[in-house]
């Protein structure tokens, strides 16, 4: 992995479009990256260690003209970061670019061996090079060889491959590695992501599983495995050209902070009542969900954290036992489920590679399945039965900030839903929450005011190594968050755990070196055991920053160094107040630190390998 990038048609055009859509790819991170470009028969590569700025370097002035190519931004798998490692690879006459990996990468490289072939990099990715090569060299024709090549590798893929012997065609396969197809006017175009080619076509083909694509100028032909010609349907997308851009912020995520009023509203669009007295989810099938006798949220990183706030609003208001789990580990829990199970899986992207295998094995036992998801038509949305988007806008910055709130939203809404479905909850209430609910973007806007307070806190603690982040209820997660957040654009080691957990081991580590974070608004049901929490902490001579609602601190000063006041709203939607001074607080500290915010180390904006 991380990011591909195809075109055939114009060769003047063909290395700005890559470059180009290798930029608007950034955002999901890469340690690397490369470029092959074919004119008439013979293929220009160059490729970089580093930033694709590196990448324009070496490439200089050279015109690099022809009618096709493919370009890659590399994650490190197999192979540490280097040139010699950077996507494309070569064999003979062929070039190829793989987002993925190949599980029988060993036992296929010692058979390719014993062929003659050479391998120069550490990868399993050029391995296909080498396949497709040799079918070539034994007379099949470039389809014929693709085809084999592409039967014989397992696992994760998402390949697109050139080669002279054939150069008007490029040959795309996916395999539970997104990657779609842009239709143009003598011209054509592939990427693993929108973005990367949304600025020159809005007409995509998704492919689906099991898809091979022969990509030509004035022509797409789609076969399975077996070169059974399939049908896939050509998409209007839209999206908005802001949202690539900074608009003034100096980094992505924190625009998205501040963007989070304007993606809460957008996610409240449609689903609440004219009146402002009812809840409204079109297209969710209310009868099936008052059906369901047990709910199973998954979801990987952030989207788990919001999982865990979901289990607690959902058993809340409807009554319904939930069960958390971490989608990577789902697959291989022997799940109890049956058809009353509805399972939710919650990512943004919608193509996480371990949320959508866990999503498979729970329709293959029988589950009914909810999508919670931020991209229209991704592979999870359409896999799963139904789909609530949340409508963040596009999300650039790797650490999630304004996906998250919007997933928060989603879950109290299905709540309500839920809650009503089951006869737990009047009309009364639901119209009461939908009261809190619709004053969520002036919340958000009220508490994005204190961004100074938090900024100069931050200057305060950026030189501590440790931080511990304490909640309770449904503020537990949001410690989990809290400390992501940090350790994920600052590099500081932060953990979140459950207040009432601080005796069962993490007190050994407070002193004044480590910082202690509690969330605790005034209204939360635990509030006096975190005040409990919170002179323990004082008595061994820890530093403690306090974030609760208005007037939540007045009695504890004495026990507090360092205070977050944000306005007082419904304790059920507190997370999604207390999580922005969290975001912020993160945020300027990694910036003091000179850390790459929208681009951390080792982390990409969608994983797309288990």
């Amino acid at each position: 992995m991380c990011g591909i990038v195809g075109y055939i048609g114009d060769a003047k055009k063909t290395k700005q479009i890559l470059l180009e859509g290798l930029l608007r790819l950034e955002y999901r991170g890469y340690d690397s990256s490369g470029i092959a470009v074919l004119n008439k028969s013979v293929t220009n590569i160059v490729k970089a260690k580093g930033k694709i700025a590196e990448l324009q370097k070496k490439i200089g002035k050279e015109k690099l003209e022809g009618q096709l190519g493919i370009g890659h931004t590399r994650w490190a798998t197999h192979g540490i970061a280097s040139e010699v490692n950077a996507h494309p690879h070569t064999s003979g006459t062929t070039s190829v670019v793989h987002n993925g990996i190949i599980e029988n990468y060993v036992e296929l490289k010692s058979e390719l061996k014993q062929k003659g072939f050479k391998f120069i990099s550490d990868t399993d990715s050029e391995i296909l090079a080498h396949l497709v090569e040799s079918g070539l060299e034994n007379g099949k024709s470039f389809t014929e060889s693709a085809r084999g090549a592409f039967k014989k590798v397992k696992g994760a893929c998402a390949v697109v491959v050139i080669t002279e012997r054939e150069p008007e065609k490029l040959i795309v396969l996916r395999n539970f590695s997104p990657v779609v197809v842009g239709l143009g006017e003598n011209e054509n175009y592939i990427a693993s992501d929108i973005p990367a080619i949304i600025p020159y076509t809005n007409r995509i083909v998704y492919l689906e599983d099991g898809d091979m694509a022969i990509v030509e100028k004035n022509e797409v032909t789609i076969t399975d495995l077996n070169g059974t010609e399939v049908k896939r349907e050509e998409v209007l997308v839209s999206s908005d050209p802001a949202s690539f851009e900074k608009g003034g912020f100096k980094h992505f995520m924190l625009k998205e902070i501040y963007e989070q009023p304007r993606s809460a509203l957008d996610t409240l669009r449609g689903k609440i009542s004219g009146d402002f007295s009812s809840i409204e989810l079109a297209g969710i099938n209310t009868k099936q969900l008052n059906k369901i006798k047990k709910i199973i949220t998954l979801g990987c990183g952030t989207s788990y954290h919001s999982c865990l706030i979901g289990k607690l609003l959902i058993e809340n208001l409807s009554r319904i036992p939930v069960e958390v789990s971490i989608a990577s580990e789902f697959r291989y829990s022997n799940p109890i489920i049956d058809q009353d199970t509805l399972v939710i899986v919650v990512s943004q992207s919608g193509e996480t590679a371990d949320t959508s295998e866990a999503l498979l094995e729970a329709k293959r036992l029988g589950a009914k399945t909810l999508a919670i998801t931020n991209v229209f038509n991704s592979k999870i949305a359409r896999e799963s039965d139904q789909v609530i988007y949340t409508r963040a806008g596009t999300e650039i910055g790797v650490a999630s900030t304004k996906a998250f709130t919007t997933q928060l939203l989603v879950f109290y809404i299905l709540s309500n839903i839920l809650g009503k479905a089951k006869g737990r909850i009047s009309e009364e209430d639901i119209s009461s929450n939908v009261k809190s609910l619709v004053g969520v973007p002036l919340l958000i806007e009220k508490i994005l005011k204190l961004d100074d307070q938090i900024k100069a806190l931050a200057q305060k603690y950026n030189n501590f190594n440790n931080f511990i982040f304490l909640g309770r209820g449904l503020n537990f997660p949001i410690a989990l968050e809290g400390a992501l957040k940090l350790k994920e654009i600052s590099y500081i080691h932060a953990e979140g755990y459950a207040a009432g957990e601080m005796k069962h081991g993490p007190i050994a580590l407070v002193d004044e070196n480590v910082p202690v974070l509690f969330i605790a608004p005034k209204n939360g049901a635990n509030f006096t055991k975190i005040i409990g929490n919170l002179r323990e902490i004082k008595a061994r001579n820890g530093l403690v920053i306090f974030l609760t609602t208005e007037k939540g601190a007045d009695e504890y000063k004495e026990y507090i160094d360092d205070l977050i006041e944000i306005p007082n709203c419904d304790y059920n939607i507190s997370p999604i107040a207390t999580i922005v001074p969290l975001q912020l607080f993160a945020y300027h500290i990694a910036r003091i630190k000179g850390t790459d915010i929208d681009q951390p180390r080792n982390l990409a904006k969608v994983v797309t390998v288990e």
